[in-house]
Formats: structure tokens, C-alpha cells, sequence
């Protein structure tokens, strides 16, 4: 049985079944699945729902875990993705409810914003890891006085926010969820992320680092060297420390280097089959070596070699989207844009876990219970999948 196997990490039967519970409440029909109306609608105690989420000992990173383990085995994705989203919120009373960009509103509002790690398919996809975004304004570190900071302190002590849950950048948080996941024994086919996180020097470094493949949009400034450049060392003069050897060539743009590619370079690809037919476009495909501030040269002192994926569609003066790769240069291209395409699918699932299973419907106000109820509406979510692998009339309407 499915909740059998996912909640065996809690320790007490009454636990156990009260997962199951909320489980079914998130599945059953109704608009609203915040647990006042669950409870409603499975016909048990409200205040027993509130404090399985809110005040239970049981840890949610052991059920994230089992989760996680079989999400892949049930799956088997072609990659990971790295997202966020926002829960627009009322009040300020929420655990790291800030004014913030929220993708979901499209504009600054009152919100969280929860990160993930996604296990994605064509077809399928489903949460792996989560986390709850602090904004600077919940971190007592980042007060401009003691005054100020003292009123953190109290706003995070009534959300139970753990001393070490302080403020960094979203890319960060992807990384800590990715080496999460690896303790667990999962690792990522290749990571995927929109501009997001993909223009960021640092996520890109730091997934190199751990050996990871990614294929990430960018912004067409970013900039490198040709694909030809060599670094060259200078005569040593006799003074001070012996050169190394570095570009001495001015990086340009990607966008420099796919228009002097030139349109005729333009292959036209399809990546997936749409409800109005097959989805086809142009792109351009170019080898650089990328410049950074700090990059991680081979010995020889040169860049690694990276691939440009561009789309520059019929009609278009220029590309009108980049992405980075550093999948070998042999990766067909197909596969290419087939990768920086794949993130349609959480953007679909997102909707099925806001709008079906209650996502963003939780009320509580503290940071257990986030946490709690993101991971088991990914276990509600799981088993939706399940059932459309089981069905192949729900498969193919996936």
C-alpha cells in the first residue's frame, strides 16, 4: 500500500494514520484543503489534523527521503529542475511572508516563495525536495539595528524558525537541496533551470564542481571566448611571480557569438508533441568557453568548452532565448533542446499541486508545518502519478 510504505518512517501507528488521513484529504474532492475543511470532509477532529502538521514529533526529511527514492525509481527522469514558486499571502503572520517578486502574481506582493528540486519526464514529473525562502527581512543578521533585530528574533521564535535558518540566495538553496538529495543516493541525470538560476555564475560553478551536467538559460549578455581561443602566457620578465597563462582576447557576448554564427547556422528541431500539434522552432547552436570571474581552469590554463543553445525563431532579427550547457560536445542537438524545453512540465504540475491537491492552501504559521504540508502534498502528488503510469488512457492525457 502506498501510504504503507511512505510513512513507515514515522514512528507511532497514531502518526502513521493520521498521515493517511491528511493524505486522503488532500486527494478527496473540494475547493479548499486547508485542514478545517479536510477535516470537515473526512469527518474527524480538526484539532487532530492541525497538531499531526504543526506541533507532531515525527521528521518530515525522512518521509522527503522515502518520497524522493521512489519518485525516481517510479519515474526514472530524463532530468532535474530547479524551480521556485510563490504562495500569496494575507497579513504578515506566515513563516518568511514578504513583500517579494511573486511569479504566481506576476508582480511584487505579500508572499512566500518555496524552491524545489523536481524529477521530470516529458510527461511526468513530481517533487523531490523542498525549501522556504528567507528573505533578508527574517534574518536577524540582516537588521539595520538591535531594535530591529530583536523584532525578528520574536516574529521567528512564534514561526519556531531554527537559529540556523538564515537568509541566503535561492541558487544556494538548489545546492543544498541537490547535496541533500546525494546523501540520499540520488543523483541527477542532468540539472535544469531557468534564468533564474542558470544566470548565476555561482550555481553553474557549484554544480561543475560536484560533477553535475545542466542545461540552464541564460541571458544573451553573459559573456565568452570562442570556441579557438587559446590562453597564452606572457615572456617572464625576471620579476616577481612567473605569469600564468590567461585569454588575453576581450570575451564577447553569447548573443556576439550567435549572430556571427549567422541565421544560416538555424536548424529546425521539434521537442514534444502540443495539443495544436508538434512544437518546432529554429535554434542555433554554438561552442564557447565561457569567462568568469573565477573560473575553474584546466592545467593548461584554458576554459572548459560549453554549448549555446539559442532560439531564433522564423520572422525573428535575433535569438530570442539562451541556455548553457556543458553536456559533451557529441550530445545531439535534439536532445539539447529537448532538455531546455522540459521545464513546461512543472509549470504544469505546479498547477495540478496548487489548484487539485492544496499546495498553497495551507494556513498555519509555523515552519514545521510548511514544511510538513509541501511533502505531503509531494506524497499526494506522488501517488496521482502512480495512477497515471497504471492507467494508459490517464498517461496518454498526461
Amino acid at each position: 500500500m502506498f501510504a504503507t510504505e511512505v510513512f513507515t518512517p514515522l514512528p507511532r501507528s497514531d502518526q502513521r494514520v493520521k498521515g493517511l488521513t491528511y493524505l486522503r484529504g488532500l486527494l478527496l474532492d473540494g475547493r479548499r484543503k486547508s485542514m478545517q475543511p479536510m477535516a470537515e470532509r473526512l469527518g474527524v477532529d480538526h484539532q487532530g489534523l492541525q497538531q499531526f502538521v504543526t506541533s507532531s514529533t515525527w521528521d518530515f526529511r525522512a518521509v522527503r527521503q522515502r518520497l524522493a527514492v521512489r519518485a525516481v525509481e517510479v519515474i526514472i527522469p530524463r532530468a532535474w529542475v530547479i524551480d521556485d514558486t510563490g504562495f500569496p499571502k494575507d497579513g504578515s503572520a506566515s513563516p518568511c511572508v514578504a513583500r517579494q517578486y511573486c511569479g504566481t502574481l506576476g508582480k511584487v506582493g505579500n508572499c512566500q516563495i518555496g524552491v524545489s528540486v523536481h524529477a521530470v519526464t516529458d510527461t511526468l514529473s513530481c517533487p523531490l525536495n523542498w525549501r522556504l525562502y528567507l528573505p533578508a527581512s527574517w534574518d536577524a543578521g540582516q537588521a539595520a539595528d538591535p531594535h530591529s533585530a530583536e523584532r525578528v528574533g520574536l516574529r521567528r521564535a512564534r514561526c519556531v524558525i531554527p537559529d540556523s535558518e538564515r537568509h541566503r540566495p535561492k541558487w544556494q538553496m538548489a545546492v543544498e537541496m541537490l547535496d541533500e538529495l546525494a546523501g540520499w543516493g540520488l543523483a541527477p541525470p542532468v540539472v535544469v533551470a531557468d534564468a533564474g538560476y542558470g544566470d548565476n555564475a555561482h550555481l553553474r560553478t557549484a554544480l561543475e564542481m560536484r560533477g553535475l551536467a545542466y542545461v540552464v538559460q541564460v541571458k544573451g549578455a553573459v559573456t565568452a571566448h570562442g570556441v579557438c581561443a587559446q590562453p597564452e602566457t606572457i615572456t617572464y620578465s625576471g620579476l616577481g611571480p612567473h605569469p600564468q597563462p590567461r585569454y588575453r582576447s576581450k570575451p564577447v557576448s553569447l548573443r556576439e557569438h550567435v549572430l556571427a554564427a549567422g541565421r544560416a547556422a538555424a536548424v529546425t528541431l521539434t521537442w514534444r508533441a502540443g495539443s495544436k500539434g508538434s512544437l518546432t522552432s529554429q535554434f542555433v547552436i554554438v561552442a564557447v568557453r565561457v569567462a568568469s570571474r573565477r573560473p575553474r581552469l584546466a592545467d593548461d590554463g584554458s576554459l572548459p568548452v560549453s554549448q549555446v543553445i539559442a532560439q531564433w525563431p522564423d520572422g525573428a532579427v535575433e535569438p530570442v532565448k539562451y541556455w548553457l550547457s556543458n553536456l559533451p560536445a557529441d550530445t545531439p542537438a535534439a536532445q539539447l533542446v529537448t532538455l531546455v524545453k522540459i521545464r513546461w512540465r512543472i509549470e504544469h504540475d505546479y498547477r495540478e499541486l496548487k489548484t487539485g491537491l492544496g499546495l498553497d492552501h495551507f494556513e498555519g504559521r509555523s515552519w514545521t508545518g510548511w514544511h510538513r504540508h509541501v511533502t505531503l502534498v509531494s506524497a499526494a502528488h506522488l501517488f496521482c502519478t502512480e495512477l497515471r503510469l497504471s492507467s494508459p488512457k490517464a498517461v496518454g492525457a498526461a
